[in-house]
């Protein structure tokens, strides 16, 4: 039977990472191999097992309770998203992120690359890799009508979102989803991840800064006729820290982050409510309230969310889950540690190669990084902050940047600017595979040579 389960896995997988060619939403692959993958188990009766984080061993358990508890664990993550994703939506309702383009002033095409890098870096941190990829291209189509220097920045913009989110909890979905399952810390990941994600997003664009492209200045192109709308910055800065206070809230109270997500987005949702000068009830259904829904910005931004985004996330994490309840996970975890060269330290008596952490940032260049950090939350069973998780938080987030279809934020760039495959394989990935490693080595020499020395 475990040849079914695989075949129907890497079937799924395959349909996935070829959604282009395919012409199908990677989501239907993504549901389809969950469904049938559970039915496979249920149908033949295969044991399953639910793991024991304390004794780092599997413990027999029945179909139903061990669903039902993964079910559970991606239910957090997704509700966490839905919070963050309408909160962002709620400022763009706003025009809030116009605000942002208010503080670029330079002409000088190198300035310009190390803010639209530096934004990047810090906004992905905030409200997600991707969402800054899309406020930021949506900027840079605005101040500069260059498209071979807009592709040049948007790829380094690609490199420095990636970067950013690798170091905060709320940053990616992956490094969402291993806070959330326990496996990081806030402080913890900042202790550990920071600096080399600095150093992964710095080293790439310090190199392209110097390149004959970014000698001289911009042909700016500021549109003076824009109107910015009257809550536009309060709302933005509102937004920004409402998602900030999660994770202090997740610390005081030793809550699932998804709670004080919930608590932000009531926050944001009233004053956005108040701005508009609009009653909306959220639980109404009369055709009254439905009017007034019509021009509610919380209305609005809840149509507006990516729900296929959502569905595949729920596909894919109970589908990984599907092989970590029935072991396999931890074989496949045995088998790269038995064949791969021993590079890193003994942790709370399991060692793993550094070595099997960078393979699976180079794999998320190819493989989606969500099943990738879902597996290896499955696959290893080292303890809460342990610099294991946090170099695959570094990895897994900052290694899809050496190929456009290797993140999120490189596909949403490669539709918003076009951008072809080959050129940014032939321009962009060298640079991106200079910072992951420059950020790799960085995070090595922390762990080994400060934290613990």
């Amino acid at each position: 039977m475990e040849a079914i389960i695989l075949t129907v896995f890497i079937l799924g997988y395959l349909a996935i990472a070829l959604e282009h060619n395919l012409k199908v939403d990677k989501l239907i692959p993504a549901l389809a191999m969950m469904a049938l993958l559970w039915a496979v188990i249920s149908l033949f009766h295969m044991p399953v097992f639910e793991v024991n984080t304390e004794l780092r061993e599997l413990e027999p358990t029945h179909v139903q309770e061990i669903l039902l508890h993964h079910l559970g664990k991606t239910a957090e993550i997704l509700v966490f998203l839905l919070g963050a994703m309408t909160i962002v939506e709620i400022i763009d309702y706003f025009d809030g992120f116009a605000t942002i383009k208010g503080f670029i002033k330079t002409k000088s095409k190198r300035r310009l690359l190390w803010i639209f890098s530096v934004l990047a870096f810090i906004l992905s941190a905030i409200i997600d890799n991707l969402t800054a990829t899309i406020v930021l291209i949506t900027i840079l189509q605005k101040v500069v009508r260059d498209r071979d220097l807009r592709l040049w920045i948007a790829g380094v913009v690609i490199i420095a979102a990636n970067a950013g989110g690798a170091w905060s909890p709320i940053g990616d979905v992956t490094t969402t989803m291993l806070w959330i399952a326990n496996k990081v810390t806030t402080a913890a990941l900042i202790e550990h991840v920071l600096i080399p994600a600095i150093l992964c997003f710095a080293v790439p664009t310090l190199v392209v800064s110097f390149t004959k492209l970014f000698k001289g200045d911009v042909d700016f192109d500021d549109d003076e006729n824009t109107t910015p709308q009257k809550y536009g910055s309060v709302i933005l800065y509102l937004g920004l820290t409402a998602i900030i206070f999660v994770p202090i809230f997740k610390t005081v109270t030793h809550l699932p982050p998804y709670i004080g997500m919930m608590l932000s987005l009531a926050i944001v949702a009233t004053f956005a409510e108040i701005f508009s000068r609009k009653k909306f009830n959220m639980t109404s259904i009369d055709a009254e309230s439905e009017a007034a829904a019509h021009h509610s910005p919380v209305h609005h931004s809840l149509s507006k969310i990516e729900m296929p985004s959502i569905l595949f996330f729920l596909g894919i994490l109970l589908a990984v889950a599907a092989l970590e309840s029935l072991g396999m996970l931890f074989e496949f975890a045995d088998v790269l540690n038995t064949n791969m060269p021993m590079l890193g330290t003994e942790s709370h008596g399991e060692t793993i190669s550094d070595l099997v952490v960078l393979f699976l940032g180079a794999a998320s260049a190819v493989i989606d990084n969500v099943p990738l950090v879902a597996a290896s939350i499955g696959m290893f069973s080292v303890p809460s902050d342990d610099p294991v998780w946090h170099f695959i938080a570094f990895s897994a987030g900052t290694g899809g940047s050496m190929l456009i279809i290797g993140s999120a934020a490189g596909v949403v760039a490669m539709g918003m600017e076009k951008i072809d495959f080959v050129w940014y394989l032939k321009k962009i990935a060298w640079l991106a595979l200079l910072g992951f490693l420059s950020g790799s080595i960085g995070f090595m020499f922390i762990r080994d040579f400060i934290l613990n020395a």
